[in-house]
């Protein structure tokens, strides 16, 4: 098979044409790869090899890393990369892609998740007297400053209760008047004055805009009718320099979730979320897998932070 006839065959396929669009201006591993087409490592390794023989490819190691990025070209191999590209843009899973390719990259620079990824997968290695997350916990909540919080769709107020003990103020919000009556009395046998429960819905919490300093959405997004709006209110309402702490399950196929939990959505993909933080006016934005459970379905917990 002629050189031109390889190289039309290598780009004859949608994820190939995804792979060249991601590289053409970034060297990027085949772990980043992985991670911004959520595609398998196995299926990735392929595609790449079937472009790396055509020279579409060139890569380089780096200890245990293999590295990607476009390959030398003469004018015909320019003329086949600029196909692709123009190619891959009209496939329905670009956007997503370079809105995954842009949070790869930032991830790049943030070494202490990876640090504290070791550290976390040492902790339940070993018995240590007192050495547990419900010590460590306390320890980290003396950490915090006296904030004004909005735990957006609180439930009965577990996490709003714990913080609210270290914060100047905390307004837990809920669409249901049980939870809230139930929270609202806790709160007050506990001698927690600076926890606040209102009733409203994510989309429309009743707190004044640009009053809080930090706005949480703890496993509450995939009850939202609609989560790109809920983001949006929770931006309004953060004063200027506030911060978004989300914690939600990323996009899964567990469907009796809707039944057995009430979910709205089945988790979200880190594009989507990355998508509509931006969307939002959200700056600095970080997207990350913290959990994965080992027991089926395998459900992982996604961590995003931003600032307004």
């Amino acid at each position: 098979m002629t050189p031109t006839l390889k190289s039309l065959r290598a780009l004859a396929d949608p994820t190939r044409l995804r792979i060249v669009a991601l590289l053409e201006g970034e060297e990027l591993s085949v772990a980043e790869l992985q991670e911004i087409t959520k595609l398998a490592q196995s299926r990735i390794s392929t595609h790449l090899g079937l472009l790396s023989e055509t020279r579409l490819l060139a890569s380089r190691r780096d200890g245990k890393r293999t590295f990607y990025r476009l390959g030398p070209r003469d004018a015909m191999g320019r003329e086949f990369t600029q196909l692709a590209i123009r190619a891959a843009r009209e496939l329905p899973e670009h956007a997503g892609d370079q809105v995954n390719l842009r949070r790869v990259l930032g991830l790049r620079q943030q070494q202490a998740q990876v640090y504290f990824n070791q550290v976390a997968g040492r902790f339940d290695r070993s018995y240590g007297p007192g050495r547990s997350w419900q010590a460590f916990g306390h320890l980290l909540l003396r950490m915090l400053p006296p904030l004004v919080v909005a735990d957006l769709g609180s439930g009965e107020g577990l996490i709003a209760e714990l913080i609210a003990r270290r914060c100047q103020h905390v307004i837990a919000v809920d669409n249901s008047e049980k939870m809230v009556e139930f929270g609202a009395r806790k709160a007050k046998k506990n001698g927690l004055k600076n926890l606040e429960f209102r009733l409203g819905d994510l989309e429309q919490p009743p707190i004044d805009p640009e009053s809080v300093d930090l706005a949480i959405l703890s496993q509450a997004l995939h009850h939202a009718e609609d989560p790109a709006k809920a983001i949006a209110a929770a931006h309004r309402i953060l004063k200027p320099g506030g911060q978004l702490l989300l914690l939600d399950l990323v996009k899964h196929s567990f469907t009796q979730a809707h039944e057995l939990y009430g979910d709205r959505w089945l988790g979200f993909a880190e594009a989507d979320l990355h998508r509509w933080l931006e969307a939002a006016g959200f700056r600095h934005i970080e997207l990350s897998i913290v959990a994965r459970e080992e027991q089926p379905p395998h459900f992982e917990t996604l961590l995003a932070a931003a600032e307004k």
